[in-house]
């Protein structure tokens, strides 16, 4: 018997993931969330390899609290490493049970059958009268708990053909998919006025002005809180653009000095914790002593397509139906109970995928300000939508972050001693964690709730500003320090990667400080403290993709590599950029060499790792929330660039398949990687290093001026 995948332990119910249809499909469910990275297909095809059907025959159902299991969050790279294995064993599980029914009936042993599409007959005795799991259905009950007993399929026996993504077709062909395109009978269309600032109070407003307009069913107020819901979209717009010129605000200066976000953080209070030591109360090792320090902004999650929520009160109000593209389905099941003080049992929250998602954006709140409108109107539904700027202001950010790096080199040029020491609010707002909402709105209602102060995740579980702080490389000696900053001028939460951006960002480019200083290689630098087979094969394999030892050199050209395992426990993954800054700095190319274990789905983790890597180059080479003592400034495209196609880079991906390990998340395994190497490549191309992102010209002529 093996211990049971931890997403099983807590939730071992075998119906709760699975049920076998009669008529030859086969149902899963699953906790986790299509966020476009194709998580639906990958699962539909571990539960075809275990239960050797079709994936044509797998019904995915979207997660919603009326059902499936809970596996609170689809975040942190972890869906294919603990959806997947838990939905392995079950299948497994449900495997053995159809094979002992089969066996139970034609009077023979389960390892003398096998499984071909769901049909199941004698072991070379085709002649012979099977069965199959349709025609077992009624009589093998799934309404037991998970055992552990049963043995999941080798890779070699689950062999099958890649599929397609399931989710693609309806977005190509452009069918209503999204969250954005649900239509309700008798829906009705709602907006919010978000405050001018971040500390604004309503003092006034002037609704009857706004009841007046045509379309409006109802104007809501509750302190702070206002918004609109009309018959129509255009009136919704409409008596929007009304409120916002009746309403007055109470503003207050609030926010630090962008410029100076560093000094900022290192200011205010914070709650200090060491995170990891080794051989700290042994003397220090005498030798060279390097140090630097790091940072980057805050972070926008500039999603697509601005976020939007859907919901329903029943007309005796019993009832409430959400529609969410939020990442977690129970923990805001959870918290909407908390905000309106209901059984969290009489709320249904059905997940439906939006355009655009990767960490804690603004779609919990959108979800929560359709339920505040809603709640005006029982009976008929809502559909809540966000502006650009709405989305950009007020979606909680990725923190700002400084970090410090110091370190001894002994006489034979090894790293003997390291410290990494970070500066950061915390990053994780999420529901479900604290015993009050967390909704942005909730703070701003008549009878507020507190405003919360963003945690960090504990580290066994990956971690918040201190992900990826803990050296890979194996160092004799090490102490990490992490800050968690208690004053939140902006909001911050879960933004892809977390603290692993910044924390990579410092430690690898710190790497190649320290190699190029001692003259020698980046690459045989690093090989040289790597103790691990798998961090050497990626390194290797990346600098062999790339033509490291050969590279070519041409004027305002540069080459940087870098090297992470994400969190520590997972994908591994080591970089090379190629930059031009003749310019502005530009990513010209990207070689990734990636160790996810077993690869499920080799399209879709070569999607994730390339979107991974794209996304980075846009935060390294242009992001930044910007601000003034009062407003959130970069509200729009113009204020707020992202890369744009033109600008995207050639990716080259090798993915280094190890079917007999377990299966890694790749979602996030490039970013901190990637934003290293494009340091040190910028670094190589002008002998000046920029140690805070975005590597934007202006910040480069600054460096070469004071260099």
């Amino acid at each position: 018997m093996s211990e049971l995948p931890a997403n099983l332990k807590t939730n071992p119910r075998l119906s709760n993931w699975l049920a076998i249809d009669p008529r030859g499909r086969v149902e899963v469910r699953s906790g986790k969330v299509e966020l476009g990275q194709g998580i639906t297909t990958a699962l539909a095809r571990i539960a075809a390899q275990e239960l050797d059907v079709a994936v044509t025959r797998i019904a995915m159902r979207p997660a919603g609290t009326d059902g499936a299991p809970n596996e609170g969050f689809t975040s942190g790279s972890l869906s294919v490493q603990d959806s997947g294995s838990a939905l392995r064993q079950v299948c497994a599980e449900a495997r053995a049970l159809f094979l002992d029914e089969a066996a139970r009936r034609m009077e023979v042993a389960p390892a003398d059958l096998v499984v071909r599409d769901g049909e199941i007959r004698v072991r070379g005795a085709a002649q012979l009268p099977g069965t199959s799991y349709w025609e077992l259905a009624g009589a093998v009950s799934l309404e037991r708990e998970a055992t552990g007993e049963a043995r999941p399929r080798a890779p070699a026996e689950a062999d099958d053909a890649e599929p397609q993504r399931l989710d693609l077709p309806a977005k190509i062909l452009g069918q209503p998919v999204f969250l954005h395109d649900l239509d309700l009978p008798g829906m009705l269309h709602g907006r919010v006025l978000h405050p001018p600032s971040t500390l604004a109070v309503l003092r006034d407003v002037d609704t009857a002005a706004v009841q007046a307009l045509p379309g409006v069913v109802a104007v809501v107020r509750d302190g702070s809180f206002l918004g609109v819901v009309a018959q129509a979209e255009r009136q919704a717009e409409q008596a929007l653009r009304k409120l916002q010129s009746v309403a007055r605000w109470d503003e207050q200066v609030s926010l630090p000095d962008a410029d100076a976000l560093p000094a900022f953080l290192r200011a205010q209070p914070a709650e200090t914790s060491v995170v990891s030591e080794r051989n700290v109360d042994a003397p220090a090792p005498p030798g060279r002593r390097f140090e630097a320090s790091y940072a980057k902004p805050f972070l926008a999650h500039a999603s697509i397509a601005p976020s939007c929520g859907v919901a329903h009160f029943a007309g005796d109000g019993s009832r409430l139906e959400v529609w969410t593209h939020a990442q977690g389905v129970y923990p805001m099941q959870r918290d909407l109970g908390l905000l309106l003080d209901r059984p969290a049992a009489s709320i249904t929250v059905q997940h439906v995928p939006g355009a655009g998602c990767y960490g804690h954006n603004g779609a919990d709140d959108a979800a929560c300000e359709a339920v505040l409108l809603a709640r005006a109107v029982p009976g008929r539904p809502v559909r809540l939508l966000w502006s650009r700027a709405d989305e950009l202001r007020w979606s909680p950010f990725g923190s700002a972050m400084s970090v410090d790096v110091r370190a001894t080199v002994d006489d034979g040029g090894r790293i003997v001693d390291w410290e990494h020491e970070v500066w950061s609010n915390g990053h994780s707002l999420r529901p479900g964690r604290a015993p009050y909402p967390v909704f942005r709105a909730a703070m701003f209602l008549a009878k507020p709730f507190p405003a919360p102060v963003a945690i960090n995740m504990p580290v066994p579980t990956g971690g918040g500003a201190e992900r990826n702080s803990i050296p890979t490389y194996g160092f004799p000696r090490h102490r990490v320090t992490s800050h968690r900053v208690l004053s939140m001028p902006l909001r911050t939460s879960a933004l892809r990667g977390l603290g692993a951006v910044a924390n990579v960002f410092a430690a690898e480019s710190f790497m190649d400080e320290i190699a190029l200083e001692l003259g020698v290689d980046p690459l045989a630098f690093r090989l040289r403290h790597a103790d691990d087979a798998r961090t050497r094969a990626v390194l290797e394999e990346a600098a062999r993709m790339a033509n490291w030892q050969d590279r070519g050199r041409r004027e305002g050209e540069g080459w940087g590599l870098a090297f992470a395992r994400y969190k520590h426990n997972g994908a591994f993954c080591a970089a090379v950029a190629k930059v031009d800054v003749q310019r502005e700095p530009r990513v010209l190319d990207l070689w990734l060499a990636v160790d996810v274990g077993r690869v499920v789905l080799d399209d879709g983790v070569r999607n994730q790792l390339e979107g991974g890597a794209i996304q980075t180059v846009s935060w390294v080479t242009r992001e930044a929330v910007r601000f003034d003592a009062t407003h959130v400034t970069s509200d729009s495209w113009e204020a707020y660039p992202i890369l744009r196609f033109s600008e995207v880079p050639r990716v080259h991906i090798a993915l280094l398949d190890r079917p007999a390990e377990k299966s890694l998340g790749a979602g996030e395994a490039t970013h901190g990687p990637v934003a290293a190497a494009i340091a040190n490549a910028v670094a190589d191309a002008v002998g000046v290093r920029v140690r805070e992102m975005p590597i934007t010209r202006e910040r480069l002529e600054r460096a070469l001026l004071a260099g």
